[in-house]
């Protein structure tokens, strides 16, 4: 097993994320621990980012795109009723799609993101996202953050961030 991460640059994904994913991957791959996500207004850019990385494949071992209320409650099994009662974007709903995502899985590590990244209906917050992040130990953690209506492109950049520092206080 190679434990070394190519440091190739990828294009337009800022250095210090790319350079944070690269270290995470390092990590994860010395540990032998494996990462999932499952992501909703990224739209798998952190799973993106995270196999455009060289010698990811050990790390990494699968992501999750769940944009839908039922593609969540399909595919992570997090319960329709909570979505209702919560939100989709909700402290619960995040950290059920962590529970959700490493039970459909074989990953040791498990990172959500759910939000808002631009205009929403009426009542919704622009840049409001939710993070869960959970490890088969039983360890987990949410975050939420409040952007702002910065737009979607700021907002996801910002999302990939803080979901990367969650992975960072996981694998560890």
């Amino acid at each position: 097993m190679n434990d070394t991460v190519t440091a190739e640059p990828l294009a337009g994904i800022p250095d210090d994320i790319e350079n944070r994913a690269r270290a995470i991957l390092e990590r994860a791959c010395k540990q032998d621990l494996s990462i999932v996500t499952a992501e909703s207004c990224t739209g798998g850019l952190l799973a993106s980012l995270l196999t455009d990385i060289e010698g990811a494949s050990h790390a990494f071992e699968r992501g999750f795109v769940v944009y839908s209320e039922k593609a969540k409650s399909e595919l992570l099994d997090v319960d329709p009723a909570v979505i209702e009662r919560c939100t989709a974007v909700s402290r619960e709903v995040a950290e059920a799609m962590a529970q959700g995502a490493l039970a459909h899985s074989e990953g040791a590590v498990a990172v959500t993101i759910t939000g808002y990244a631009g205009p929403g209906a009426p009542g919704d917050e622009p840049g409001l996202v939710h993070f869960g992040c959970a490890r088969r130990d039983g360890r987990s953690w949410h975050r939420e953050e409040h952007f702002g209506d910065i737009g979607r492109g700021p907002v996801r950049e910002k999302a990939l961030r803080v979901a990367l520092e969650m992975l960072d206080q996981a694998v560890c």
